[in-house]
């Protein structure tokens, strides 16, 4: 809620030494890693977007709208009045508000509205900015940016459906698909009885003249009021994939049964729902039994939504953070100014620019692959699932962190940093928990061999800058030629990747304060991980203001 002219004076005392309310935020001015890589890796011609949106996604009535759409929750309405079955899930008006700005802003679409060089990083920078005020509208924002490759390889399909996809007008009405402006796209693969190994689905699928009819169950559906969903199902040649609208060709209701909608840790805006598929019309999306195949390509951009969404999610508690540090005295000095709290200023900044910064890297590789280049398809074919793991393992802690940087004042539900906490693990565990995602970086490594030497040669171009980088770069090849126990070694090995990895970025791109020291942090001495444990030879003073924007 906005407050303006709190009253300080009370009848027993006087508020004092506490921070003003933050008010509007320009969400792209004041993030310069995110500016810089903007330029570097190819998006620069979309700068005037980017300012814009920064300043309307950071205002505080949206801040306002995040929190009501969360705090009033979406409701399961699986029948009408009548008794008749209509399987909709109602959603607070805010929502539709933070979905609208979101839509006419081309989130769920802008890169492949603007095929080209910086059209993915352009992409995942607009998302980044709303993410660290709401990530939960920004999950059917995600699944129809995914989708859209996957249905450019069914032609008909694509004829029918990529026209309203790409489409900047947010149409909420629960009507076919054929009368509607713009529509949204879903995906649910895992089933109860075996999560992230679809192969042990039973949901089955059988031909009916040009569809097919499917019955089963699927567990966790996030964004059940999508225009269609992409899913997977056994077809008579084995595992395959399908779209399934909500409405059937003769305009009636498809058998889309909502069961219940999950009551979940966080991410609370966003309906998530058990469902079951009872003679439910699709068509099928690629070849029959390469369904795997055919849905990987949506998996990996989800799995980069996940990465800059937890990128963004360390920003704002970063941002959260510096705001009530600069404004509140201990001991006769700001926060901010103590040499301790600076060490742990700085030290989530330093987090918080690698993550961004990869994001960045990762959506000029996905650029460049599209255009052809073979090794940079390859390096985000491994980078996707690296980031991944890596960024979305890092941010609960580091919310965490930001979150005791304020004291009491973090821990109580006006605070913005309660919803972050709850948000920070989800994406993490969606899209590939943890150990999926490294057993998926090991799988590219022996089976995809261009993945590995794209990989190395990125990292390599980084070689002496700093003589840690160096040193942990030689560690890194020997531990990737060891193949004993590889499997067991997978999350350290990960890990090792993708430190190495921010580190040769920040030691190419960012400034000596930064890049010495994250080098001298992470791949220096022992590194337990925590926050505030930065060497003495830091410049932690010029780290935090490089995070405020001031240099």
């Amino acid at each position: 809620m906005s407050i303006r002219n709190p009253v300080a004076v009370l009848p027993t005392h006087e508020v004092t030494n506490t921070p003003p309310h933050m008010g509007d935020q320009d969400l792209w001015t004041s993030d310069l890693a995110l500016r810089e890589g903007i330029t570097r890796e190819g998006a620069a011609w979309a700068e005037p977007q980017m300012a814009a949106f920064g300043k309307a996604a950071g205002r505080e009535d949206v801040l306002e709208q995040a929190d009501q759409a969360n705090r009033s929750g979406p409701e399961l309405k699986p029948f009408d009045r009548y008794g008749m079955r209509v399987n909709q899930v109602s959603f607070h008006p805010s929502y539709h508000a933070l979905q609208d700005l979101a839509v006419s802003n081309g989130l769920p679409n802008f890169a492949w509205n603007n095929a080209g060089a910086g059209g993915h990083v352009a992409h995942a920078a607009l998302n980044y900015m709303l993410n660290q005020i709401e990530g939960g509208v920004l999950c059917p924002i995600a699944m129809t940016y995914a989708a859209i490759p996957t249905l450019k390889a069914s032609p008909a399909i694509a004829e029918e459906w990529l026209p309203k996809l790409l489409s900047t007008k947010y149409d909420k009405r629960d009507i076919p698909v054929g009368e509607k402006t713009g529509a949204q796209m879903g995906m649910f693969m895992t089933e109860k009885q075996g999560g992230s190994d679809v192969r042990a689905n039973t949901t089955r699928a059988t031909r009916d003249g040009e569809g097919y009819r499917l019955t089963g169950h699927k567990f966790f559906c996030s964004a059940p009021m999508s225009d269609a969903f992409l899913t997977l199902a056994y077809a008579e040649a084995g595992l395959s994939c399908f779209l399934i609208p909500r409405f059937q060709p003769d305009g009636q209701r498809n058998g889309l049964f909502l069961q219940r909608l999950k009551d979940k840790l966080g991410n609370t805006s966003n309906a998530s729902s058990e469902m079951e598929l009872q003679n439910t019309w699709g068509l099928l999306v690629g070849p029959e039994g390469k369904g795997i195949k055919t849905i990987i390509e949506m998996v990996q951009g989800t799995r980069f939504y996940c990465a800059f969404g937890s990128a963004a999610l360390m920003r704002q508690g970063l941002v959260q953070a510096l705001h009530h540090t600069s404004h509140r005295s201990a001991f006769q000095k700001r926060l901010i100014d103590q040499p301790l709290m600076q060490n742990v200023l700085a030290d989530l900044a330093l987090e918080s620019e690698a993550a961004t910064t990869l994001s960045l890297r990762l959506g000029r590789a996905i650029d460049e692959g599209e255009a052809g280049n073979t090794e940079a398809a390859a390096l985000a074919r491994i980078g996707t699932a690296i980031g991944k793991y890596w960024i979305c393992k890092r941010a609960p802690n580091h919310t965490y962190e930001a979150m005791e940087c304020h004291g009491g004042p973090g821990y109580v539900e006006e605070s913005i940093m309660p919803r972050l906490y709850r948000e920070a693990p989800v994406n993490s565990i969606w899209e590939g928990s943890g150990n999926v995602i490294c057993l998926d970086v090991l799988r590219a490594l022996q089976r995809d061999p261009e993945a590995g030497v794209a990989f190395l040669n990125e990292v390599e171009s980084a070689r002496g800058g700093n003589a840690h980088f160096d040193k942990s770069l030689d560690d890194l090849k020997v531990a990737l030629a060891d193949t004993s126990d590889i499997e067991l070694r997978a999350r350290r090995m990960t890990e090792h990747m993708a430190l190495v990895w921010q580190a040769a970025l920040l030691v190419k791109h960012a400034p000596a304060p930064v890049s010495d020291a994250f080098c001298a942090s992470r791949l220096g001495a022992p590194w337990s991980g925590s926050y505030g444990t930065l060497p003495t030879s830091v410049d932690c003073g010029a780290i935090v203001q490089r995070a405020r924007g001031l240099s």
